[in-house]
């Protein structure tokens, strides 16, 4: 296979690292590899494959000769230089939100609608990392009985704030354990040993009381899963958890499945592993999925409260699955 000349914008940035780790990890074919970052950083190095890679300033003059640019360098950056690097012949596979929900973009999780990548017109949107993680697990049960109404709550780690929110969270609860004062910079509140009703951090509740991250997951799920009629509503909370984010999904399907039949599906299931043996207290943690590729499900049983739903409990690595891991994968559906 030949190798491709692959660019890395945010290459400094907790996802960007990560993307470096996981072409690295899975010998994606890499012939020269380019590292772009803001201003401020160049001069710096990174790791790749045993050598020291020099950071280059992002400009729309970066882009010439690369076959396929990752960008996790944020959604203004994205608008400005996604489009130059299309223009100069790179397939950009972007990490923000910037191009997610545009009509012409395709939204990928390979695992769910890999055919939607040949759509591409140079862009191809990267979702959100609570919604991939959840979309791969409802693939199959949408496959088998049609899944009508999603209810969410998410548990989201502060890594998924980028590397300022880590050291809050350290830093923080090291001061409060010694009885110190930590007043909140990233989060809006105390982060150690507290859970926030709110993500992202900065961002404002819209006008029906959900915020951007919660739409993201009601209009991403729609989008992925190409049907406009599941109903979907969520809560995102971020809680004091380094890597992981969890989630607690109620479905319901217009067929019943019973809790045995949706064990068999998501065992089958690309990319899923199904930790559920009450008996011996297993179920999905986030400090084992931690560093892990795959999607874990389990607590997986039918809804008391209504005759067709069932309720489960989905965790996933959101710096590799839920972000640096899904993009390679589809560069690798580009190969």
């Amino acid at each position: 296979m030949n190798g491709k000349v692959v660019a890395v914008a945010g290459a400094t940035g907790v996802v960007g690292r990560q993307m470096l780790l996981t072409l690295e990890a899975r010998n994606f074919p890499v012939s020269k590899i380019k590292m772009l970052a803001s201003a401020r950083l160049k001069g710096r190095t990174l790791p790749f494959k045993g050598e020291e890679i020099p950071v280059e300033v992002l400009g729309e003059d970066s882009f010439e000769g690369v076959d396929i640019a990752l960008f996790s360098a944020g959604g203004s950056t994205s608008t400005t230089y996604a489009p130059a690097a299309a223009r100069a012949g790179a397939v950009v596979v972007d990490n923000s939100s910037a191009w997610r929900m545009d009509p012409e973009v395709p939204l990928v999780v390979p695992e769910v609608n890999p055919e939607a990548i040949k759509r591409h017109k140079g862009i191809i949107a990267n979702p959100n990392c609570s919604t991939i993680q959840m979309v791969v697990v409802l693939k199959p049960i949408h496959d088998a009985a049609r899944i009508k109404r999603v209810v969410v709550s998410t548990y989201q780690a502060v890594s998924g704030a980028g590397s300022a929110a880590i050291n809050e969270l350290r830093e923080q609860t090291r001061a409060l354990l010694d009885e110190q004062p930590y007043p909140p910079k990233v989060f809006p509140h105390q982060i150690a040993f507290n859970c926030i009703p709110q993500i992202p951090q900065s961002g404002a509740f819209g006008d029906n009381g959900y915020t951007s991250e919660e739409m993201k997951m009601v209009n991403e799920t729609k989008k992925i899963m190409g049907d406009a009629s599941i109903a979907v509503t969520a809560t995102t909370v971020r809680v004091p958890v380094i890597i992981g984010h969890s989630e607690s999904v109620n479905i319901e399907t217009a067929k019943k499945l019973t809790a045995a039949e949706a064990r068999a599906l998501l065992a089958a299931a690309p990319g899923v592993i199904v930790e559920d043996d009450l008996d011996h207290q297993r179920y999905p943690l986030a400090v084992n999925a931690a560093g892990k590729y795959d999607t874990f499900v389990g607590r997986i049983r039918e809804d008391i409260s209504h005759p067709s739903a069932l309720d489960l409990w989905i965790v996933s690595d959101n710096l590799l699955k839920g972000a640096a891991l899904n993009a390679v994968q589809i560069a690798e559906h580009l190969l």
